[in-house]
Protein backbone atom coordinates (compact mmCIF):
# COMPACT_ATOMS: atom_id res chain seq x y z
CA UNK A 1 0.00 0.00 0.00
CA UNK A 2 1.19 3.52 -0.92
CA UNK A 3 2.73 5.75 1.82
CA UNK A 4 -0.09 8.31 0.89
CA UNK A 5 -2.75 5.31 1.30
CA UNK A 6 -1.11 4.17 4.53
CA UNK A 7 -1.25 7.79 6.31
CA UNK A 8 -4.71 8.82 5.14
CA UNK A 9 -6.41 5.33 6.70
CA UNK A 10 -4.49 6.31 9.69
CA UNK A 11 -5.68 9.85 10.11
CA UNK A 12 -9.13 8.22 9.90
CA UNK A 13 -8.13 5.84 12.44
CA UNK A 14 -7.52 8.70 14.33
CA UNK A 15 -11.22 10.26 13.86
CA UNK A 16 -13.09 7.52 14.08
CA UNK A 17 -11.24 6.77 17.50
CA UNK A 18 -12.21 10.10 18.34
CA UNK A 19 -15.98 9.51 17.87
CA UNK A 20 -16.15 6.41 19.57
CA UNK A 21 -14.95 8.91 22.83
CA UNK A 22 -18.41 10.15 22.20
CA UNK A 23 -20.36 6.63 21.64
CA UNK A 24 -21.93 6.02 25.00
CA UNK A 25 -22.73 1.92 26.44
CA UNK A 26 -26.12 3.21 27.54
CA UNK A 27 -26.85 4.24 24.32
CA UNK A 28 -27.14 0.52 23.19
CA UNK A 29 -29.25 0.01 26.35
CA UNK A 30 -31.56 2.41 24.89
CA UNK A 31 -31.88 -0.22 21.52
CA UNK A 32 -33.98 -2.77 23.99
CA UNK A 33 -36.34 -0.18 25.64
CA UNK A 34 -37.24 1.90 22.57
CA UNK A 35 -36.30 -0.43 19.02
CA UNK A 36 -39.01 1.08 16.87
CA UNK A 37 -37.42 3.99 16.12
CA UNK A 38 -33.82 2.24 15.82
CA UNK A 39 -35.20 -0.40 13.50
CA UNK A 40 -36.76 1.99 11.24
CA UNK A 41 -33.82 4.40 11.40
CA UNK A 42 -31.48 1.29 10.48
CA UNK A 43 -34.05 0.23 7.87
CA UNK A 44 -33.82 3.23 6.23
CA UNK A 45 -30.05 3.78 6.79
CA UNK A 46 -28.64 0.24 5.53
CA UNK A 47 -31.80 -1.00 3.62
CA UNK A 48 -33.91 1.77 1.87
CA UNK A 49 -30.85 4.22 0.82
CA UNK A 50 -28.30 1.65 -0.90
CA UNK A 51 -31.03 -0.04 -2.77
CA UNK A 52 -32.68 3.67 -3.69
CA UNK A 53 -29.05 4.88 -4.78
CA UNK A 54 -28.51 1.26 -6.74
CA UNK A 55 -31.98 2.20 -8.52
CA UNK A 56 -30.70 5.62 -9.50
CA UNK A 57 -27.44 4.50 -10.97
CA UNK A 58 -29.29 2.46 -13.41
CA UNK A 59 -31.70 4.90 -14.57
CA UNK A 60 -29.16 7.94 -15.41
CA UNK A 61 -26.12 7.72 -17.39
CA UNK A 62 -23.05 8.77 -15.27
CA UNK A 63 -19.51 7.97 -15.33
CA UNK A 64 -19.02 4.33 -13.54
CA UNK A 65 -16.92 5.77 -11.18
CA UNK A 66 -19.07 8.59 -10.18
CA UNK A 67 -21.69 5.85 -9.24
CA UNK A 68 -19.54 3.73 -7.22
CA UNK A 69 -18.91 7.28 -5.28
CA UNK A 70 -22.87 7.28 -4.77
CA UNK A 71 -22.97 3.33 -3.92
CA UNK A 72 -20.13 3.63 -1.13
CA UNK A 73 -21.54 7.03 0.09
CA UNK A 74 -25.25 5.37 0.61
CA UNK A 75 -23.79 2.24 1.72
CA UNK A 76 -21.37 3.74 4.75
CA UNK A 77 -23.74 4.93 7.93
CA UNK A 78 -23.94 8.23 9.60
CA UNK A 79 -21.79 10.06 11.24
CA UNK A 80 -20.77 11.97 14.53
CA UNK A 81 -22.05 15.42 13.42
CA UNK A 82 -25.45 14.43 12.81
CA UNK A 83 -26.38 14.50 16.57
CA UNK A 84 -25.14 18.01 16.87
CA UNK A 85 -27.51 19.23 13.91
CA UNK A 86 -30.35 17.10 15.46
CA UNK A 87 -29.76 18.51 19.02
CA UNK A 88 -29.48 21.91 17.38
CA UNK A 89 -33.39 21.20 15.57
CA UNK A 90 -34.39 20.53 18.19
CA UNK A 91 -35.27 16.21 17.46
CA UNK A 92 -34.45 13.46 19.70
CA UNK A 93 -30.80 13.92 20.31
CA UNK A 94 -31.05 10.25 22.79
CA UNK A 95 -31.83 8.61 19.83
CA UNK A 96 -30.01 10.21 17.20
CA UNK A 97 -26.94 9.21 19.32
CA UNK A 98 -28.15 5.48 19.75
CA UNK A 99 -28.67 5.60 15.80
CA UNK A 100 -24.84 6.70 15.53
CA UNK A 101 -23.57 4.07 17.76
CA UNK A 102 -25.20 0.94 16.69
CA UNK A 103 -24.78 2.08 13.13
CA UNK A 104 -21.48 2.38 13.20
CA UNK A 105 -20.79 -0.88 14.65
CA UNK A 106 -23.24 -2.76 11.95
CA UNK A 107 -21.18 -0.92 9.63
CA UNK A 108 -18.47 -3.46 9.83
CA UNK A 109 -20.65 -5.83 8.13
CA UNK A 110 -22.96 -3.50 6.27
CA UNK A 111 -21.03 -1.02 4.40
CA UNK A 112 -18.74 -3.61 2.77
CA UNK A 113 -21.81 -5.87 2.11
CA UNK A 114 -24.06 -3.10 0.65
CA UNK A 115 -21.80 -1.80 -1.35
CA UNK A 116 -20.63 -5.03 -2.83
CA UNK A 117 -23.92 -6.09 -4.28
CA UNK A 118 -25.11 -2.62 -5.16
CA UNK A 119 -21.76 -2.23 -7.47
CA UNK A 120 -21.96 -6.08 -8.34
CA UNK A 121 -25.76 -5.68 -9.57
CA UNK A 122 -24.95 -2.43 -11.87
CA UNK A 123 -23.16 -3.29 -14.99
CA UNK A 124 -21.47 -0.17 -15.66
CA UNK A 125 -19.65 -0.26 -11.90
CA UNK A 126 -19.51 -4.05 -12.51
CA UNK A 127 -17.20 -3.73 -15.55
CA UNK A 128 -15.71 -0.31 -14.34
CA UNK A 129 -14.14 -2.59 -10.91
CA UNK A 130 -13.21 -5.12 -13.06
CA UNK A 131 -10.96 -2.85 -15.24
CA UNK A 132 -9.00 -1.23 -12.80
CA UNK A 133 -8.82 -4.81 -11.27
CA UNK A 134 -10.14 -3.74 -7.88
CA UNK A 135 -11.47 -6.39 -5.13
CA UNK A 136 -14.94 -4.58 -3.37
CA UNK A 137 -14.10 -7.21 -0.67
CA UNK A 138 -10.98 -5.38 0.47
CA UNK A 139 -13.79 -3.06 1.86
CA UNK A 140 -13.64 -5.10 4.83
CA UNK A 141 -9.95 -4.74 5.37
CA UNK A 142 -10.30 -1.42 5.61
CA UNK A 143 -13.33 -1.20 7.99
CA UNK A 144 -11.04 -3.38 10.07
CA UNK A 145 -8.21 -0.94 10.57
CA UNK A 146 -10.08 2.48 9.99
CA UNK A 147 -13.61 1.49 12.04
CA UNK A 148 -13.45 -1.41 13.58
CA UNK A 149 -10.31 -1.30 16.04
CA UNK A 150 -10.75 2.70 16.57
CA UNK A 151 -13.98 2.30 17.39
CA UNK A 152 -13.23 -0.55 19.98
CA UNK A 153 -10.43 1.23 21.34
CA UNK A 154 -12.14 4.30 22.21
CA UNK A 155 -14.77 2.72 23.62
CA UNK A 156 -12.36 0.43 26.18
CA UNK A 157 -10.34 3.91 26.84
CA UNK A 158 -13.96 5.63 27.83
CA UNK A 159 -14.94 2.99 29.76
CA UNK A 160 -11.60 2.63 31.42
CA UNK A 161 -9.78 6.08 31.27
CA UNK A 162 -12.49 8.32 31.52
CA UNK A 163 -10.74 11.55 32.52
CA UNK A 164 -7.59 10.94 29.65
CA UNK A 165 -10.61 10.68 27.07
CA UNK A 166 -12.25 13.90 28.46
CA UNK A 167 -8.74 15.51 27.69
CA UNK A 168 -8.26 13.90 24.54
CA UNK A 169 -11.07 13.73 22.14
CA UNK A 170 -11.34 17.47 21.18
CA UNK A 171 -7.47 17.45 19.49
CA UNK A 172 -7.82 14.24 18.29
CA UNK A 173 -10.96 15.02 16.53
CA UNK A 174 -9.67 18.48 14.99
CA UNK A 175 -6.35 16.83 13.93
CA UNK A 176 -8.15 14.50 12.61
CA UNK A 177 -10.48 16.90 10.44
CA UNK A 178 -7.77 19.09 9.28
CA UNK A 179 -6.19 16.11 8.17
CA UNK A 180 -8.72 14.67 5.73
CA UNK A 181 -8.97 18.40 4.82
CA UNK A 182 -5.68 18.90 4.07
CA UNK A 183 -5.92 15.17 1.87
CA UNK A 184 -8.68 16.62 -0.35
CA UNK A 185 -7.17 19.92 -0.92
CA UNK A 186 -4.03 18.06 -2.56
CA UNK A 187 -6.31 15.75 -4.33
CA UNK A 188 -8.06 19.03 -5.81
CA UNK A 189 -4.56 20.89 -6.87
CA UNK A 190 -3.79 17.49 -8.10
CA UNK A 191 -7.01 17.44 -10.54
CA UNK A 192 -8.08 21.00 -10.93
CA UNK A 193 -8.63 21.00 -14.43
CA UNK A 194 -11.14 18.10 -14.16
CA UNK A 195 -12.94 19.67 -10.87
CA UNK A 196 -13.44 22.95 -12.70
CA UNK A 197 -14.75 20.72 -15.67
CA UNK A 198 -17.55 19.22 -14.05
CA UNK A 199 -18.00 20.85 -10.45
CA UNK A 200 -21.66 21.50 -11.10
CA UNK A 201 -22.51 18.33 -12.32
CA UNK A 202 -20.81 16.70 -9.37
CA UNK A 203 -22.39 19.63 -6.96
CA UNK A 204 -26.07 18.58 -8.50
CA UNK A 205 -25.93 15.10 -8.01
CA UNK A 206 -24.68 15.35 -4.33
CA UNK A 207 -27.61 17.56 -3.75
CA UNK A 208 -30.30 15.48 -5.05
CA UNK A 209 -28.31 12.41 -3.16
CA UNK A 210 -28.55 14.05 -0.40
CA UNK A 211 -32.31 15.01 -0.39
CA UNK A 212 -33.32 11.65 -1.24
CA UNK A 213 -31.72 10.36 2.36
CA UNK A 214 -33.80 12.87 3.99
CA UNK A 215 -36.46 11.88 2.56
CA UNK A 216 -36.18 8.57 2.95
CA UNK A 217 -35.46 9.36 6.77
CA UNK A 218 -38.38 11.45 7.52
CA UNK A 219 -40.57 9.34 5.32
CA UNK A 220 -39.89 5.83 7.30
CA UNK A 221 -40.00 7.72 10.44
CA UNK A 222 -43.22 9.15 9.29
CA UNK A 223 -44.68 6.18 8.16
CA UNK A 224 -43.90 4.46 11.57
CA UNK A 225 -45.79 7.35 12.88
CA UNK A 226 -43.13 8.26 15.32
CA UNK A 227 -43.23 11.74 17.33
CA UNK A 228 -42.12 14.71 15.90
CA UNK A 229 -38.63 14.92 17.49
CA UNK A 230 -37.89 10.88 16.59
CA UNK A 231 -38.68 12.17 13.22
CA UNK A 232 -36.19 15.39 13.38
CA UNK A 233 -33.50 12.74 14.17
CA UNK A 234 -33.86 10.15 12.12
CA UNK A 235 -34.02 12.49 8.75
CA UNK A 236 -30.88 13.61 9.77
CA UNK A 237 -29.38 10.58 10.37
CA UNK A 238 -29.93 9.24 7.41
CA UNK A 239 -29.30 11.99 5.44
CA UNK A 240 -25.39 12.73 6.80
CA UNK A 241 -23.58 10.16 5.53
CA UNK A 242 -20.32 9.55 7.27
CA UNK A 243 -18.25 10.85 3.79
CA UNK A 244 -15.35 11.04 5.82
CA UNK A 245 -15.06 7.38 6.06
CA UNK A 246 -16.33 6.75 2.55
CA UNK A 247 -13.49 9.41 1.69
CA UNK A 248 -10.93 6.84 3.81
CA UNK A 249 -12.16 3.74 1.36
CA UNK A 250 -11.72 5.72 -1.22
CA UNK A 251 -8.30 6.88 -0.48
CA UNK A 252 -6.83 3.28 0.67
CA UNK A 253 -9.14 0.68 -1.82
CA UNK A 254 -9.15 3.09 -5.13
CA UNK A 255 -6.14 4.70 -5.07
CA UNK A 256 -8.23 7.91 -4.57
CA UNK A 257 -10.17 7.90 -7.60
CA UNK A 258 -10.74 11.50 -8.56
CA UNK A 259 -14.49 11.07 -9.48
CA UNK A 260 -15.35 8.83 -6.14
CA UNK A 261 -13.16 11.27 -3.93
CA UNK A 262 -15.94 14.39 -5.09
CA UNK A 263 -18.81 12.43 -4.62
CA UNK A 264 -17.54 11.98 -0.81
CA UNK A 265 -16.08 15.19 -0.66
CA UNK A 266 -18.75 17.45 -1.60
CA UNK A 267 -21.18 15.26 0.49
CA UNK A 268 -19.15 16.33 3.11
CA UNK A 269 -19.68 19.77 2.55
CA UNK A 270 -23.15 19.51 1.44
CA UNK A 271 -24.91 17.71 4.04
CA UNK A 272 -23.44 20.03 6.74
CA UNK A 273 -24.98 23.00 4.90
CA UNK A 274 -28.82 21.04 4.53
CA UNK A 275 -28.23 19.69 7.77
CA UNK A 276 -28.07 23.07 9.16
CA UNK A 277 -30.67 24.26 6.74
CA UNK A 278 -33.15 21.72 8.04
CA UNK A 279 -32.07 22.45 12.10
CA UNK A 280 -32.47 26.08 11.62
CA UNK A 281 -35.97 25.91 10.04
CA UNK A 282 -37.02 23.09 12.64
CA UNK A 283 -36.29 25.93 14.87
CA UNK A 284 -38.28 28.63 13.95
CA UNK A 285 -41.09 26.12 13.60
CA UNK A 286 -43.36 26.60 17.14
CA UNK A 287 -43.64 23.01 18.35
CA UNK A 288 -45.61 22.04 21.37
CA UNK A 289 -43.29 20.19 23.55
CA UNK A 290 -46.30 17.62 23.81
CA UNK A 291 -46.00 17.42 20.28
CA UNK A 292 -42.06 16.76 20.32
CA UNK A 293 -42.90 13.72 22.53
CA UNK A 294 -45.71 12.34 21.60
Amino acid sequence: MPKQQILLSAVLAVMMFSVALDIRLRDFRDVAQKPLPILCGLIAQFGLLPSVTWLATLLVDLPPNVEAGMLLVAACPCGSLSNFVTYYGRGNTALSLSMTGVASLLALVLTPFNFGWTVAANPATAAWLRSIDIDPNGIWISLIFILGIPLTLGLLAQRFAPKLTARIKKPLGAFGVGALLLFIVVAVVKDRQLLFQNIGGYLLIVILHNALGLALGWGSAWLARLCVADRRALTVEVGMQNSALAIGIIGAQFNADFGMLMIASLWGIWHIVSGFSLALAWRSISVKPAVLAE
